[in-house]
């Protein structure tokens, strides 16, 4: 099968690219260092043609209000018009597990501006929504740092490593198209003020985390036992643990 991954150079799509390889497919990455670009369409149509399936990792340069949603609009409509000129009979998205119950976040209403164009287009669709990512912790912490301090609530999260969010966005590019959204977890449940208080002790980091119920996450939206986890009845549960994950520092 013929497949592009568009946002295929980045953390995501760069594993996705390999994995899709690795079990026999042709695989296009697209991306605008790779001379692909969503936002303008620039290749687009060469990127794609000839695919049965396309999937969307892209990543937005900016996180700012306007910007990101901008970027997700443009994207995503720029990509299912170029998908139904082409007959793609498969799209698969990446969004984020509590993208519905985040809106008080600009990215988060802009990821849910795109699934909602996504359900809308006639295009045959999957959507995965991943929890947070091992990968991000350090930058959790860093948008919560006041001098030494971390100030954090003990909202639960359940975050997984970015190999095992890879894996699970190809097992679902290679089924068939459930036009609905399904979710992938870590397997643990780990309040996000214990989650950073674990990576700053295995990376040595001096900083003190102080649990705060009044503080936001990623400094603009305030989150609950129920915004970070999955909210299915039977959500992918990847197999990497946190605790081993932080072994390599």
């Amino acid at each position: 099968m013929k497949i592009t991954v568009i946002g295929g150079s980045g953390l995501i799509g760069s594993k996705l690219v390999n994995i899709l390889r690795e079990r026999g497919h042709e695989v296009v990455a697209a991306s605008p260092s790779l001379g692909v670009n969503s936002v303008t369409g620039e290749g687009l149509e060469d990127a794609i043609r000839g695919s049965q399936v396309v999937v969307d990792v892209t990543s937005p340069p900016s996180f700012e209000d306007k910007e990101v949603m901008d970027f997700f609009v443009k994207s995503t409509r720029n990509l299912l018009a170029a998908e139904q000129d082409a007959g793609i009979s498969h799209h698969v998205a990446l969004s984020v597990v509590g993208t519905d119950r985040l809106q008080e976040s600009g990215y988060f209403r802009a990821k849910l501006a795109q699934e909602e164009l996504i359900k809308s287009s006639g295009v045959p669709y999957t959507i995965v929504r991943a929890t947070q990512f091992f990968e991000f912790v350090s930058s959790i912490a860093l948008v919560a740092t006041e001098g030494d301090i971390v100030r954090l609530p003990s909202a639960l999260t359940q975050p997984m490593v970015s190999d095992d969010v890879a894996a699970a966005v190809a097992d679902f590019t290679l089924k068939t198209q459930v036009c609905g959204t399904v979710e992938v977890a870590g397997p643990d449940q780990i309040p996000l003020d214990e989650l950073v208080r674990q990576y700053l002790s295995a990376t040595r980091d001096r900083r003190q985390v102080i649990t705060d119920a009044s503080a936001l996450y990623f400094g603009s939206v305030k989150v609950d036992d129920q915004s970070l986890v999955p909210c299915g009845n039977r959500p992918h549960i990847a197999s990497t643990r946190f605790g081993d994950w932080l072994k390599q520092f």
